[in-house]
Parts: structure tokens; C-alpha cells; sequence
């Protein structure tokens, strides 16, 4: 939600979308230990908000999120007026990577897979991908434009999500910079 002019604008970002794995990190990092309360419910909300950031997903005709969506007069999930569109964005899929490796829940990996299968149906081009205008038509064709972030963070997390064999371990020996480019923990990195 934003705080607009005094007046809360009940809406949801896709950029916030993030915030189920930042939220599930802390709940499993929690000095307190992943069973002390503050944990329990900041995985607890972890999980709700991903859960919301799937649904943009899968309530669109095209299975792809729009910008924004709106929660107003009792109306769940209504596509933003000036936000139908979708640029590739990776923070959604970036946070089922997350609550996946952390908890194993297989439902993240299904997600994504709904997820990647929708956005080659409707973002891939002949020779790339591109968004698309309005989320809720299925007949948009990709526009000519890929984001950088796409590929350094979108489809690394799909493929991280799908490969349960990955040595990633975001808990113990990698850190993921804001490019999604995994990095082994300065402890673990050998001293010349």
C-alpha cells in the first residue's frame, strides 16, 4: 500500500513481491532460532505475500503478472488502470527460489514452472523476449524490449528454482547480489 496525500492507496507492487523471500531469510536466519515467534510469523507472512504474488500470476488470462494490482471496495486483485503491462520483472520467481531452498516446499517449484511456461507462451520473441502491454489479453504480442534484469535475474531463478541439485545454498555459503549473481561468503572464499 502506498500513503498517498494522507489517503492509503490499498495497492500491491510487483516490485514487492521480494519481500516473501527477504521475510523468509530473516524468519530462518533469526538469531532467536527459527522457532521463536518473530520467526514463526515472519515466515508465516512470508508465505502470504508469495502466495498474493503467485495469484497476480495465475489470475491473469495470460498467467503473467501486471504491474500493480489494486484491493478496493471489497474487490480482491483488480489490475492497477495505468499497470496492465509486464516487463520481465523477477521478483516473484525470486522469491519462490527462496521459500523453496529454505523449506522444500515442492508447491514453489510448481509455481514457477506456471510461471516460466506462461511467460515463453506469451514474452518470447524469434529471437528474445519482451513484455507485454496488458496481462489480461491473451492475444498481446511481446513488445520489442527485454530488460537487462531478465536474464541475469528472471530466468536464473526459473532455472535455480527447477535444478534441485544446485549447490547454492543461500544459508550457508552463498549471498545473491542484487543482479542475482550468486557469491560464495567472504569466510569461504580462499586467502591467496
Amino acid at each position: 500500500a502506498d500513503l498517498n496525500g494522507g489517503r492509503l492507496d490499498h495497492k500491491m507492487d510487483h516490485l514487492v513481491c521480494f519481500m516473501g523471500g527477504a521475510l523468509a531469510l530473516g524468519a530462518y536466519t533469526d538469531p532467536e532460532g527459527l522457532d521463536s515467534p518473530r520467526a514463526q510469523r515472519d515466515l508465516k507472512l512470508a508465505k502470504a505475500v508469495t502466495y498474493t504474488c503467485y495469484q497476480m500470476y495465475a489470475r491473469m488470462a495470460t498467467g503473467i503478472a501486471p504491474e500493480f494490482v489494486r484491493f478496493e471496495n471489497g474487490r480482491d486483485m483488480v489490475v492497477g488502470s495505468n499497470a496492465p503491462f509486464y516487463i520481465l520483472r523477477p521478483e516473484t520467481v525470486e522469491s519462490f527460489f527462496i521459500l523453496n531452498k529454505l523449506t522444500g516446499d515442492p508447491v514453489y517449484r510448481e509455481w514457477g514452472w506456471e510461471v516460466y511456461q506462461a511467460i515463453e507462451k506469451y514474452c518470447r520473441t524469434e529471437v528474445a523476449y519482451g513484455g507485454i502491454d496488458d496481462v489480461r489479453r491473451t492475444g498481446s504480442k511481446p513488445t520489442d524490449r527485454m530488460e537487462s534484469f531478465f536474464l541475469a535475474e528472471t530466468m536464473k531463478y526459473l532455472y535455480l528454482l527447477q535444478d534441485p541439485d544446485t549447490e547454492v545454498d543461500i544459508l550457508n555459503k552463498h549471498v545473491f547480489n542484487t543482479e542475482a549473481h550468486p557469491l560464495r561468503k567472504l569466510e569461504l572464499v580462499k586467502k591467496r
